[in-house]
């Protein structure tokens, strides 16, 4: 292909979407929704609407304990962190068994550790 071709070809196009093209927007993608997309977002939204209220905050001893006897007793136990989402609200509790630890940071299953200083709350799950 010629440089001019190309030019050529490049200026066409050009004024076709400068002239001709009329671009319908979001309207040409909402065909492409599926049902399983939609539910997820639907999904999504309704783990986004619940509030997780704040806990007491323990101390580093009444946590340290709670962890230790459910490490002992191979006991599940939900942890809040002082995090907050950007709305200000707290994030959802980590749950989970406690597998061990290390210093200051507690490891549950399936989820990353965890530092005693930024934890809240723990509370033991029977």
């Amino acid at each position: 292909m010629s440089k001019l071709k190309q030019i050529d070809d490049d200026v066409l196009v050009q004024r076709f979407f400068d002239h001709d093209y009329q671009d319908r927007g979001v309207v040409k993608w909402q065909g492409f929704y599926l049902s399983d997309h939609t539910a997820a977002l639907k999904k999504q939204a309704r783990q986004e609407a619940v509030k997780h209220p704040a806990k007491t905050q323990q101390s580093l001893e009444e946590m340290s304990a709670i962890l230790s006897d459910a490490y002992a007793n191979g006991k599940r136990v939900s942890i809040q962190l002082n995090a907050r989402n950007p709305n200000g609200e707290f994030v959802p509790d980590l749950t989970g068994p406690v597998i061990g630890y290390e210093d200051d940071a507690v490891y549950l299953a399936d989820q990353p550790p965890v530092s005693l200083s930024e934890m809240r709350h723990v509370t033991k799950i029977s």
